[in-house]
């Protein structure tokens, strides 16, 4: 499989985790409140947990059957003044059996063209990026070489500052300053920008989606760019879905990814330097429930190519079926995967299946 340049894991975004309350724990309901004390509104907690059993088979090597915690995930947040307020939010990164900090976010709300953040959190990039594995639409994302490529500290967070506004309802802008020395090892800041238009229902937030399971009209186009000392990242994403047939959804989502000298997926080895790609996926959730949960299908094909190496450049072709049962949207679902990854070169073609199981509270 493709390897990060940088990146060694999926990152995931922490918002929207469903409170599951804290009205301030006990301790503050004993004392007395004193003239000083301002009740601003209760403090959440969520989690989130993503497992998975997977079957791998490598062109001329032995299949291999494995059970996967790839992520876990604890989400703290809560109000500082009725403008201001903090979010810290941790992962267990299953490819490392260890725990980190994901996000810790001081974060200004003076308007809703008006937010400034700081701390660590996600940059300015694609779409991908600000959905992160627990709301994007397929099992296996950020393994086609193309999603996500922009420079890390941990699962997609970088360590800066950032204003960022909607307009309208329907444009958002972003535009940041960050750490280079903790995601690329540079000392060179980098900069990151984003802008995108919704033509049709607005999405509101920072944070993106890969599907509203039928909540919403979408038809959106973004493009996002990071620059550090004269190298690129950039990249256009495209998502559109309509729903069909009173409860159903039709989905189709795309990108375009160049990664000049900046971030990318450094190829075989981490040796090449540039990386350019497309992806199109397509879902489609049918209208009527069966049990608790609806059935949805889902199929994407990716091309990655790696050039600027010490060998001469070679291609990644990716493809993904999945076939997903959707009990509560992000909050439960269990998807069936089979994904298919051949190379012309360089790297051994692999074919995997598997099912996942998702669950937030």
């Amino acid at each position: 499989m493709t390897t990060r340049y940088v990146r060694t894991r999926p990152e995931f975004i922490s918002r929207r985790s469903v409170p599951v309350f804290l009205s301030l724990l006990g301790a503050f309901s004993i004392a007395p409140q004193s003239r000083a004390q301002t009740t601003l509104g209760p403090v959440t907690l969520g989690a989130g947990v993503q497992t998975a059993f997977v079957n791998t088979n490598p062109a001329g090597g032995p299949n291999t059957d494995q059970f996967t915690v790839d992520h876990a995930r604890l989400y703290i947040s809560g109000p500082v003044t009725d403008k201001i307020s903090f979010t810290f939010n941790t992962d267990y990164d299953g490819s490392t059996n260890k725990m980190g900090i994901m996000d810790a976010i001081a974060q200004f709300a003076f308007a809703p063209e008006f937010n400034i953040w700081a701390g660590r959190f996600l940059p300015p990039g694609d779409r991908s990026n600000l959905y992160g594995p627990f709301y994007s639409n397929n099992w296996r994302v950020y393994t086609d070489g193309i999603q996500d490529g922009y420079p890390l500290v941990f699962q997609g967070r970088d360590d800066g500052v950032a204003y960022w506004g909607t307009f309208e309802k329907k444009v958002h802008l972003s535009v940041g300053a960050f750490d280079g020395g903790s995601a690329d090892g540079k000392p060179d800041v980098i900069g990151a920008a984003r802008v995108q238009v919704d033509f049709w229902d607005p999405e509101e937030g920072y944070y993106q989606n890969g599907t509203y399971y039928g909540d919403k009209n979408i038809l959106a186009i973004g493009g996002a760019s990071q620059l550090q000392d004269g190298h690129t990242a950039s990249t256009v994403d495209f998502l559109m879905e309509r729903k069909v047939l009173n409860g159903g959804a039709f989905t189709i989502e795309s990108e375009v990814s160049d990664y000049n000298r900046l971030g990318g997926y450094g190829g075989f080895n981490g040796a090449y330097v540039k990386s350019q790609g497309e992806y199109i996926l397509s879902s489609f959730l049918f209208p009527k429930a069966v049990g608790p949960g609806k059935f949805e299908v889902l199929g994407k094909y990716a091309k990655a190519d790696f050039t600027h190496g010490p060998t001469p450049s070679y291609d990644q072709k990716t493809t993904e079926f999945d076939f997903d049962y959707i009990i509560k949207q992000f909050k439960a679902r269990v998807i069936t995967f089979v994904e298919d990854t051949r190379f012309n070169r360089e790297q051994t073609n692999t074919w995997q299946a598997g099912i996942g199981l998702q669950l937030q509270m």
